[in-house]
């Protein structure tokens, strides 16, 4: 069972599955979201993860036609993305949110050709 919370504490999850993969991810859109060079995601079945309070506090934002983004609209945390048509049953969740340890084996780099040139290796 993984654990996870936004900033402010107003949502909190828990993760009933292990996840599918994590990954960095390097595009645009994650990046700006974050306000970082990636963003690391878990990749887990929409069906393992309950919200234990504060769903009321997501907000969704359409950042392209078929991905949705949550965010918790007190603090801001990104939360979670998902495809609505082409893979509804899987979703994102933010690896930073976890207030459980959390240990992976391997972590892999997505959308490298948007990869910031500032980015140290």
């Amino acid at each position: 069972m993984i654990t996870g919370s936004c900033l402010c504490g107003s949502i909190r999850f828990e993760i009933s599955g292990e996840p599918d993969s994590v990954s960095h991810c390097h595009c645009k859109m994650c990046q700006k979201q974050h306000g970082a060079a990636y963003a690391t995601y878990a990749r887990i079945k929409r069906s393992d993860i309950r919200y234990l309070i504060g769903e009321e506090y997501l907000a969704i934002y359409n950042s392209s036609d078929d991905i949705l983004r949550k965010f918790c609209r007190e603090c801001g945390s990104n939360i979670e993305w998902g495809r609505n048509e082409k893979n509804p049953t899987k979703v994102g969740i933010a690896v930073g949110l976890f207030d459980t340890d959390f240990h992976v084996s391997s972590i892999k780099d997505i959308c490298i050709e948007s990869k910031e040139t500032w980015l140290v290796d």
